[in-house]
């Protein structure tokens, strides 16, 4: 086994929307630059090209992990466990230069002396610094903050998740963050001030919700007289009050904490809501990125970036188009075999409003919902070994999104694992409106997050043996959504979805990734209205109007995101097709689906080289 390599010039992208890079120390003595320098070309001589290359994805995976205090905590590393990013403009111009620099180092390895695993990892480093470096043209055109995501609901659900309380060191480094929101924050605005000034901003509607997001950070003890505690003094009081330490102690740093939320969390949070409602009088009408300067080369970048492929917006649209009227088809096969009697738009309607397919709005039908996803999970989970050889070891929780950004989170997502183990993999499902989770969507959504979805492959990804650790946490959108949609699917070869309602819900979902196709194209490219694009949703698939409304926001706040999903899925599942056809007897799932694994994410291209080399090699053998 080879030795594990690091590197974590993707991770932010992974784990970060605001990761921030300044440049490494330099050596400012001259006078020992020649000696340095002879002393490097004597170890770089000693060295083969393989220890060479894993000593650079080493030593830049530290550099880049020593940057950004939010990856340390999302891996487990406590290095500077009380600060945030520097998300500064400052920041930002020394990536793109490391970046610049790291090729030009990656340029002076000889590929011919290293292995095939190697010869990948220099491929996707490759990839990584090059689309990085050209995507810096639009450094400006992606909002720093919207309805969706953000600065808003990253601090508390960063602490509230990701920042564990294990002793008193680890209390307050949570209080210094507490103090340093301020300073974030302000770094924050600086950016939506740079936005403002290339006229780069999100659709008038959006800024009354992020404005309540925030409010709602800030409501309750001891930011007002209620009664009841604010999301993060409830958190910070649970964490200490269950450390052994004594009361004294205790005392002193829940003292130490109210203040930080007064003087520091209270005030960057309404500095940042008034930003807010000074940039909502300056946005333009409309809601796709068209409206925006250069729109249409920022919407062609966002789709090459997330579908990793040269798909224009008019291809993309197609696609979706076609792939609408593939699965009405199949949907109308499902409501022959329950022996509905209407059209596929009154079965939609069926769908959305008979109680039989809803749990009641009430802790007990959350509970009940959360505690039969699990159950969905366990019962895949025993149905592994028959399709799969690499299993993740991390474990995974079923959990409801926290009361303070469910209005704006999405129906469902994912958080990845800590990967010392100390944290499990999480599924969150948003049961704020019940009656946008019906049941029959149950078991599609807890594959397709849970297992053998995006668990199995994150967890997997972060495990894996021999691979450099940026490897593991690539951004590509299309192979990791791609890979959810497509265990969707996998679950019925699998055997699973026997109630019809629940096939139909599989279908119900890849349709709406297939909707998603046309209308994120169509308000983006064609200029839809959102209300439009609602309509079409509405009208071609059976969720209610309020999923849809919702969706359509997300879509809008993250042009381009949402084709990801069924571009990747066709992707795998004709990559699939092909395997199967030409290995006949000798295709084997558990092979196949390794072959996608093994080495972390990859885009599309890289993917089908990949699974073409597994199916010439698996012939010969």
């Amino acid at each position: 086994m080879k030795k594990n390599t690091f590197c974590l010039s993707a991770l932010a992208l992974a784990i970060s929307g605001l990761m921030a890079c300044s440049p490494a120390p330099q050596e400012n003595a001259s006078n020992k630059n020649a000696s340095q320098s002879s002393e490097n070309q004597s170890q770089m001589s000693a060295q083969t090209e393989s220890e060479r290359l894993s000593a650079f994805f080493e030593r830049t995976f530290e550099e880049d992990l020593k940057r950004s205090p939010v990856s340390q905590s999302y891996l487990g590393y406590k290095w500077d466990y009380g600060e945030w990013d520097d998300v500064s403009e400052e920041a930002k111009e020394q990536k793109i230069a490391i970046s610049k620099n790291r090729l030009e180092e990656l340029d002076t390895f000889d590929t011919q002396n290293l292995d095939e695993q190697e010869k990948l990892s220099v491929e996707l480093y490759r990839y990584e610094l090059e689309r990085s470096i050209e995507n810096d043209e639009f450094r400006h055109h992606n909002y720093v903050i919207n309805q969706f995501r953000g600065p808003h609901t990253m601090v508390p659900s960063f602490l509230i998740n990701i920042h564990s309380v294990k002793n008193e060191d680890d209390a307050k480094a949570y209080i210094s963050r507490l103090d340093k929101v301020d300073s974030y924050f302000d770094q924050v605005i600086d950016q939506m001030k740079l936005r403002e000034k290339a006229k780069v901003f999100p659709p008038k509607w959006a800024y009354e919700q992020m404005i309540q997001a925030s409010e709602n950070v800030i409501s309750g003890a001891p930011f007002d007289t209620s009664e009841s505690p604010s999301t993060l003094w409830e958190d910070i009081n649970g964490k200490i009050n269950e450390l052994d330490v004594e009361d004294t102690v205790k005392q002193n740093l829940l003292a130490e904490a109210k203040a930080a939320l007064l003087t520091s969390v209270r005030p960057a949070y309404q500095s940042l809501i008034s930003e807010l409602e000074s940039q909502e009088k300056l946005t333009p009408e409309g809601d796709g990125v068209w409206r925006l300067p250069e729109g249409k080369a920022w919407y062609d970048n966002r789709l090459s970036w997330y579908t990793t492929t040269d798909l224009s917006a008019e291809e993309v649209h197609q696609i979706g188009v076609e792939n609408v009227a593939r699965i009405h088809e199949e949907m109308k096969d499902i409501m022959k075999e329950v022996e509905f009697d209407g059209t596929l738009q009154e079965f939609f309607e069926f769908m959305r409003t008979d109680e039989q397919f809803y749990y009641e709005d009430s802790q007990e039908g959350r509970q009940r919902y959360l505690t039969e996803a699990k159950q969905h999970i366990d019962n895949m989970r025993e149905a592994l070994p028959e399709y799969f050889g690499l299993t993740p070891q991390a474990k995974m929780i079923v959990k409801r999104v926290e009361a303070f950004r469910e209005q704006s989170a999405g129906k469902a997502f994912y958080q990845s694992p800590a990967q010392d183990g100390s944290r499990p993999g999480i599924y969150y499902a948003n049961l704020y409106d019940m009656s946008s989770m019906p049941t029959y969507q149950m078991e599609a959504l807890a594959y397709h997050e849970g297992i053998p979805g995006h668990h199995m492959q994150r967890a997997i990804a972060q495990e894996l043996e021999g691979i450099p650790m940026f490897q593991k946490f690539l951004s590509a959108t299309a192979y990791t959504e791609g890979w959810g949609l497509y265990s969707e699917e996998l679950a019925k070869d699998m055997g699973f979805y026997k109630d019809p309602y629940s096939d139909f819900g599989r279908l119900a979902m890849e349709l709406w990734r297939a909707c998603r196709l046309v209308v994120d194209t169509g308000i983006h490219a064609k200029q839809w209205s959102r209300e439009k694009a609602v309509d079409y949703l509405v009208q071609n698939t059976p969720n209610p109007k309020y999923d849809a409304q919702k969706a359509i926001e997300r879509y809008i706040a993250l042009p381009g995101q949402a084709t990801a999903y069924m571009i990747g899925k066709l992707k795998i599942m004709e990559l699939r097709e092909k395997a199967q056809q030409e290995l006949g007897e000798k295709f084997s799932y558990p092979e196949f689906h390794d072959e996608i694994l093994k080495d972390g994410p990859v885009s599309l291209a890289v993917l089908t080289d990949k699974i073409n080399g597994w199916i010439e090699k698996t012939k010969n053998q």
